[in-house]
């Protein structure tokens, strides 16, 4: 059994703290910079790798967190985690996410069925239907088929979902694989309803309500929206709708849906993607073929995650330079840049999987600690963020840690010349600029124009962004907030900061309010 202990009552982390600082600057500028950039790069899976050449390690520093890796026994964790260990702490459940993709340990039992086998079933079922779909043998009361896919969650049901599909939609169309469009009702506005059903043919569109408990507030205010629209049409939610839920909730066997399928406690929202939640908007809009991909991308990089040596595992390595700058060098937030537009939600995804996972202040065992946890991530697609907030990060007076995203190819499998070069690569040749002008900066006489550098970075590097390529990368992010998680000691699977403010809108909606809650409902006319 591994021991989980706070981060300050281990030895090494004490030793970490005395290890020599790396001038960044200085070993980027001069002729060991390009040896730096071809020795700090580890192997990734779907075709990619994770290259730290531009942050502040080096063998020293990199010694010493291999030490704090193995004296936190961050292996040995990951390991309990996929044979089924209680993690999460908070609500006393396993974290299962790893086996809707592969058996990475030992069969997992839970409620009297091993899980593993009840994820692969889930799947199965959701590929048939969504084949079914497909050939028109699922059609609406008209006997026509369906051609659009609406996605009602909010949160993990909404966030991971919506971005993966965005990653997808342009390779899959130039591919061949792609089936029906995929659109998503998340917030309780009701103009991102409207907006989305005045964009779409009612009468061709099946809608996938995703709720694990059934009773989550906002998504079932947009059921009721979407209900009302098919009824105005004259047509029955029983014919255009499906639910993704748990075996125990209302939906399960409600007459409402064409169809249930299943999820369970042991899977949080923001990782569940990978399973149902993703599984069917994914299926449905690109064929069960894709989906299965998308897995097998994930489920290669989980088994390079499981490595016990941190120099040789990305996720690990990722997860203790980003510790390190946050806890040693005393950096707030991190900035991920994907140099691809098909990622332009991912960093959005990445907030919730991260913040909502580590922005915790007590430990895995509710008590306090005594030092800073999860950063602010935040982060936008280059070339735009280069005309937005690359202000404040080359000449800010923060320094905010990086993680770029770049593929050497585009989707698209081609491209036009322009002034010598293409579209993709004076992307590529943007994101290359990036790391060294953070790096290495521009002396000035001039304030103004001065570039001071040592801004760090890191760059996970593909040959183009496929299925497999995106399953992996979701599984690095995941891994890597779990491995952080560890060593920060908190319990990175459940999220109760979500909660207050939905009791307290529960308060209002009942006007059961006073003092400042009241008026300030009063202020909102409600």
């Amino acid at each position: 059994m591994a021991n989980w202990k706070n981060l300050d009552t281990l030895a090494s982390y004490n030793e970490l703290k005395g290890v020599k600082k790396v001038n960044l600057k200085e070993v980027m500028s001069d002729e060991s910079g390009a040896e730096r950039v071809k020795k700090y790069s580890v192997p990734m899976a779907g075709n990619m790798a994770f290259n730290y050449a531009a942050k502040e390690v080096d063998d020293s520093v990199l010694e010493a967190l291999k030490k704090l890796a193995e004296e936190a026994e961050l292996a040995e964790k990951f390991e309990e985690l996929y044979n089924g260990a209680v993690i999460n702490t908070g609500e006393k459940r396993m974290v299962l996410h790893h086996l809707t993709r592969g058996q990475l340990g030992n069969k997992v039992e839970a409620d009297g069925v091993d899980k593993r086998e009840f994820y692969l079933n889930e799947q199965k079922r959701i590929a048939d239907f969504a084949n079914k779909v497909h050939a028109g043998e699922i059609t609406n009361a008209a006997g026509e088929k369906f051609t659009t896919v609406v996605q009602i969650g909010i949160g993990g049901s909404d966030l991971g979902p919506r971005a993966m599909y965005l990653a997808l939609e342009n390779w899959a169309k130039q591919n061949g694989k792609f089936k029906m469009e995929a659109k998503f009702i998340s917030n309780v506005d009701p103009d991102d309803a409207s907006a989305v059903l005045n964009s779409i043919d009612v009468a061709h569109s099946i809608f996938i309500l995703v709720s694990k408990s059934g009773t989550t507030l906002e998504t079932l205010t947009n059921q009721s929206f979407v209900t009302d629209a098919l009824k105005k049409a004259g047509l029955s939610s029983s014919d255009h709708m499906i639910a993704v839920t748990s075996e125990t909730s209302p939906l399960a066997k409600s007459d409402d849906f064409i169809e249930a399928f299943y999820m369970d406690d042991y899977i949080g929202g923001r990782y569940s993607s990978t399973s149902g939640v993703g599984g069917a908007v994914l299926s449905l809009a690109f064929g069960p073929d894709v989906f299965a991909e998308f897995l097998d991308g994930a489920a290669a990089e989980d088994k390079l995650s499981a490595n016990k040596n941190m120099l040789e595992n990305p996720a690990m390595l990722d997860a203790m330079i980003g510790f390190y700058e946050r806890n040693i060098l005393g950096y707030p937030s991190t900035a991920v840049l994907p140099y691809s537009q098909a990622l332009n939600r991912f960093p959005a995804h990445l907030q919730q999987l991260d913040m909502e996972s580590n922005g915790k202040s007590v430990n895995r065992f509710g008590e306090d600690i005594d030092y800073v946890t999860g950063p602010v991530i935040f982060g936008e697609p280059g070339t735009n963020g280069q005309h937005s907030f690359y202000q404040l990060l080359h000449q800010g007076t923060d320094i905010i840690p990086l993680q770029f995203i770049g593929f050497k190819n585009s989707q698209i499998g081609k491209d036009v010349d322009i002034q010598g070069s293409t579209s993709q690569q004076k992307l590529c040749a943007n994101v290359a600029a990036q790391i060294v002008a953070f790096a290495c900066g521009k002396a000035d006489e001039n304030k103004n124009k001065n570039f001071e550098g040592g801004r760090p970075s890191s760059i996970i590097i593909g040959d183009k962004l496929t299925p497999a390529a995106l399953g992996a990368l979701l599984a690095h992010f995941e891994n890597k907030v779990m491995f952080q998680g560890f060593v920060w000691n908190v319990n990175s699977f459940d999220q109760e900061g979500v909660q207050l403010g939905k009791v307290l809108a529960k308060k209002v909606l009942a006007h059961e309010t006073d003092g400042a809650l009241a008026e300030y409902s009063n202020l909102l006319n409600i």
